[in-house]
């Protein structure tokens, strides 16, 4: 392992199971799509029948949305056990997945995009039937990577980017041959639900765009596309009483009224035509137009008439070269504003909002922080849910390793692509999926009572900076710092319905003081102190701590005492009945730290990786010390390893009203269960 100082314990995640199996929690739920069609109730999703829903999942990407009958079933499965109940299916339209939705294998010169390919058809028909019977709903992504061909009758198909952005905003033959698309899909019958996919409740959203709009992507303008969208703004500019604009005109450029006003214009057109036309076919979901906020407020303000509001967030960096894979290796603990904090800006007040990718990738150390102050802060602001960017791209069996070799270690030309996102075997993230689970769908961290709301109303003349390309559309008012973390937060465009009782405050004024050290939720059960490096989450069915646990001390929670013995580590328990924990006779503890695949090679600061190792994966052994309050008389707690088997009984003593025990002994594991005996 790259520390050796580390004491670790193997713990790859099988590719076929989990060790602890969280299903019955959720027994109830199955078959998805038994309350009925997802709608928006109050700004809230809800099922027809009134059932609240909220959505931990993960991203199915490329080739891994195409498993065999067999795959289907065990991954289904596996992902109920772990309390997820989303999949969403990306990059189905990748040219460089095998299978994609227009090929099934390569070999042949694929001509067009224009037919569905029958054998990718049936693999995914069948993924949708087996995720359906375990009570995992579908996210249903419509344009992301399709490369247009001449076949499609298509201009300049060599130098267009995945998907055409961002011609496919505004040209009418790819608008026409999305639209044709959206027909294909949203008609075809799936045979194992003898239902066609607008009439199965188990897909629950979709996307127009993944990640493309007109505001950030005018870099990949060609021609002769560039010429007619400038004919296009040049008759705006006469219609709006501007004098003709100098050619050729610079469409990165964003720091002019005009321009935002008509790349606005052009966007929402595009969003509100197709979702027209998904209605007019149909399509009874929620439907969002894209799923960022690279464009700022003309990404918002275009999606005012969508059902739902989308974005993605990750912590990370590299630099990736041939010889040379740099990483950013760091804790985003310390930060004032951290990786969520944008969420609040693309989140209307009268609209559900849903988080469609994440992550906090391997190889960075300190990755396991990321799912729990995510899953907990979904729940704090009442967001609809979240799902990593990825389970996987692709169905091999038998992968003990992080980040398992693909062909020349790149997809599509993108090294990292395949690898650092894979999550599906990894301790350190989807090993604390249990716990995120629980907290976001059974409301372990209680919502906020109030929402606060900043009014945005576009830029103005006063935004605009020539020195500044995207100075009108980047410019985010100051009173959305941190608000992702200090409670309910939501935008209102000129559009949104303010819900009654909400707090408009000035969107000129931060919330937070400059010297703020420690930031807490107004429910007061998350906090995170900067100076620590430390977050906590302090509820009574779930209580985890984060961060550099040692440097702390002992750490004082209601009727919880943890001192840790490891600099870093991600310790969460949670009760696995309806009980508070001092309660419950049934406990999940799992604590986990560093992990990385066996004989992993980086420079001294961990920010150049030489060798990623093989398997299998070794995760840090994490020493600490616990004192629980409890009703329950006696207790047991076993060291469960990655097979689920029980390998060894931890010393442990009930006393005075209180469990005392110690991890990190003879039996070391990442997961604990903690029952009554």
């Amino acid at each position: 392992m790259y520390k050796s100082s580390y004491r670790t314990v193997s713990f790859t995640l099988p590719w076929d199971d989990v060790p602890i199996d969280l299903s019955y929690i959720f027994a109830d739920e199955k078959p998805a799509g038994k309350h009925g069609f997802l709608t928006v109730k109050d700004g809230k999703f809800a099922f027809e029948d009134g059932t609240p829903a909220r959505f931990w999942g993960t991203n199915f990407n490329s080739g891994a949305n195409f498993p065999s009958h067999e795959y289907s079933e065990i991954v289904a499965k596996r992902l109920a056990k772990t309390g997820l109940n989303i999949v969403r299916f990306h990059q189905l339209d990748g040219d460089w997945s095998t299978p994609n939705l227009f090929q099934f294998t390569k070999g042949k010169l694929l001509k067009n995009t224009r037919s569905l390919d029958p054998e990718s058809m049936d693999r995914l028909d069948y993924l949708i039937y087996t995720l359906k019977k375990n009570g995992i709903y579908v996210y249903f992504d419509m344009l992301t990577y399709r490369r247009f061909r001449e076949g499609d009758g298509v201009e300049n198909t060599k130098r267009l980017a995945d998907s055409a952005r961002p011609q496919s905003n505004f040209d009418e033959h790819l608008i026409e041959l999305q639209k044709e698309f959206c027909e294909q899909i949203w008609t075809h019958e799936n045979p194992y639900t003898q239902l066609a996919y607008k009439d199965d409740p188990v897909i629950v959203m979709s996307e127009i765009a993944n990640e493309n709009e007109i505001f950030a992507h005018c870099e990949q303008l060609v021609e002769p596309y560039r010429t007619r969208l400038e004919e296009k703004y040049q008759a705006w500019r006469k219609e709006n009483g501007y004098p003709p604009a100098e050619t050729p005109v610079d469409f990165t450029d964003n720091s002019t009224l005009a321009m935002f006003n008509f790349k606005l214009m052009i966007q929402k057109s595009y969003f509100d035509d197709m979702q027209a036309f998904m209605r007019s076919i149909g399509v009874k979901i929620p439907i969002t137009g894209t799923n960022w906020n690279s464009g700022g407020g003309g990404t918002l303000l275009s999606q005012a008439d969508m059902t739902f509001m989308d974005s993605h967030t990750y912590h990370y960096g590299w630099k990736w070269t041939p010889h040379e894979k740099g990483i950013m290796n760091a804790s985003f603990l310390a930060n004032r504003s951290t990786w969520i904090d944008g969420f609040p800006f693309m989140r209307a007040a009268d609209r559900p909002f849903f988080i469609s990718e994440w992550d906090d990738p391997w190889p960075n150390e300190y990755r396991a922080e990321g799912p729990l102050h995510l899953a907990s802060h979904c729940a704090l602001q009442g967001w609809a849910g979240a799902a990593i960017h990825t389970y996987r791209y692709d169905c091999r069996p038998n992968i003990d390793m992080l980040a398992a070799p693909v062909t020349g270690e790149a997809l599509s030309g993108v090294p990292y692509r395949s690898g650092i996102f894979d999550a599906f075997n990894d301790p350190a993230r989807y090993g604390l999926f249990y716990h995120a689970a629980l907290l976001l769908r059974r409301g372990d961290v209680k919502e906020s009572d109030v929402m606060t709301v900043i009014p945005y109303n576009g830029p103005t003349k006063a935004n605009e900076n020539p020195a500044n390309k995207n100075s009108t559309v980047n410019s985010i008012p100051p009173a959305f710092e941190c608000a992702a973390q200090l409670g309910k937060t939501a935008v209102a465009i000129p559009t949104t319905k303010v819900p009654e009782g909400a707090n408009v405050i000035d969107p000129n004024v931060s919330r937070l003081p400059k010297d703020a050290r420690v930031i807490q939720s107004d429910t007061g059960e998350l906090c995170r102190d900067l100076d620590k490096r430390l977050f906590i989450i302090d509820s009574p069915r779930t209580k985890a701590v984060s961060g550099f646990l040692n440097a702390a001390g002992e750490i004082v929670l209601k009727g919880l005492k943890i001192k840790c013995r490891n600099e870093y580590a991600v310790i969460a328990l949670s009760s696995l009945t309806d009980d508070p924990i001092n309660e419950s006779e049934n406990i999940l503890l799992t604590v986990v730290g560093h992990a990385d695949n066996t004989g992993a090679v980086y420079n001294d600061n961990h920010t150049i990786q030489y060798d990623k190792g093989h398997g299998p994966i070794e995760a840090e052994v994490i020493a600490a010390d616990f004192e629980l309050d409890t009703t329950v008389n006696a207790f047991r707690v076993d060291a469960i390893n990655s097979f689920g088997m029980q390998v060894g009984q931890t010393p442990a003593e009930v006393a005075d009203g209180k469990l005392r025990f110690s991890t990190g002994g003879d039996f070391p594991s990442v997961y604990y269960l903690i029952q009554k005996i």
